[in-house]
């Protein structure tokens, strides 16, 4: 982690739907976020896989990427990530190795092993069902890896991709636990961290990564992108209305995932309890939300806690300009931190 460079901020999106907005509409919004935050300097814009999950709109991260890196032309854009356990690694190759002819050198793979949804989704996607079925996830994983990695001339594998790749698609591991960061590091991978989900795991997971991080060809040196919850607004009051949808979709995504993201009116009149109110303010406390000055100093102390390289903000804010400016107040607030590219540190050929 470089220190006074400060972190490398990029976006993570689930393309959130509202009661009473059409998925369709939330799915065309991206067409002018991406672009905005382009604009602003971000380094990345990656997309998460859901499943039978209404509340989210990214069931197809492949496609999404194609529409959004055609409306792009320096922002790198990837998924955060495929769920691998759902796919073939071989589907997954030949879909990124694509996306990376049309948009070489800007295309991210970022790679879970979680279902993307609840277990009859699971078998629907023509998974077994049997959570024994995890366990080979890190074979999976190598073997996506080395579909992605090019061939010497004049070898061919006896299963090549089509297309076969013209430089190494980076491929990045995500994960929720110590175990994912073991592997990220064992694998010489770089690893993005879900602080957004766990973020009581945070920062043992990133330091046990840096700790047992193995070099490779892909990635000489530990590279760490951390996803937080991030509601920037002109006030901190402003801030926490835009972030009670997110609130209470915390709480009420538990008791009934087809449930839809609330607008900022619906979720202030919405009845929590002591239990989920105390579950709530230790949750948010821990992300980053607030006016210009609260945003510069919880991102500050956010990295001193962790150390990572890279924040993947994750905004599910109602309403197209109110997610632009939260996104513009973070990087106003990450000014003096970054460097004067607003580029990642870590070389495109490799993990970025």
């Amino acid at each position: 982690m470089n220190d006074t460079a400060g972190p490398i901020l990029s976006v993570l999106d689930t393309v959130p739907v509202w009661y009473g907005v059409q998925a369709a509409d939330s799915l065309h919004q991206l067409l002018e976020l991406a672009p905005a935050v382009e604009r602003l300097g971000y380094r990345r814009y990656w997309l998460a896989e859901h499943h039978n999950m209404p509340a989210f709109g990214t069931s197809t991260p492949p496609v999404l990427i194609g529409q959004l890196a055609a409306v792009t032309s320096t922002l790198r854009v990837g998924s955060g990530g495929v769920m691998l356990p759902n796919h073939t690694p071989l589907v997954v190759a030949e879909q990124f190795a694509t996306l990376d002819v049309f948009h070489p050198d800007r295309i991210d793979l970022g790679v879970g092993r979680a279902p993307g949804g609840e277990p009859a989704t699971a078998r629907a996607l023509r998974r077994t069902g049997d959570p024994a079925h995890a366990g080979s996830f890190g074979e999976q994983l190598v073997e996506l890896v080395d579909y992605l990695t090019p061939s010497g001339e004049g070898e061919r594998p006896a299963v090549a991709v089509s297309p076969p790749p013209q430089r190494p698609v980076p491929v990045w591991l995500l994960g929720t636990s110590e175990s994912s960061a073991s592997l990220a590091a064992r694998l010489g991978l770089p690893y993005a961290f879900a602080h957004h989900l766990n973020p009581a795991g945070t920062a043992a997971s990133v330091a046990r990564y840096r700790a047992e991080f193995q070099p490779s060809e892909r990635l000489a040196q530990p590279y760490v992108a951390v996803s937080s919850q991030v509601v920037a607004a002109d006030t901190d009051e402003e801030a926490q209305w835009h972030a009670g949808p997110i609130r209470v979709a915390h709480v009420e995504g538990r008791i009934n995932p087809l449930t839809l993201f609330r607008t900022p009116e619906q979720a202030a009149r919405y009845s929590l309890t002591s239990a989920q109110q105390d579950y709530l303010e230790g949750h948010f406390a821990a992300q980053v939300v607030g006016g210009p000055e609260t945003v510069r100093r919880r991102l500050a102390e956010f990295r001193a806690e962790v150390g990572f390289d890279e924040l993947l903000a994750a905004t599910p804010v109602f309403g197209l300009q109110a997610r632009i400016r939260s996104f513009e107040l973070l990087a106003e607030a990450a000014q003096p931190a970054r460097d004067s590219s607003g580029l990642s540190p870590v070389s495109s050929a490799s993990s970025s």
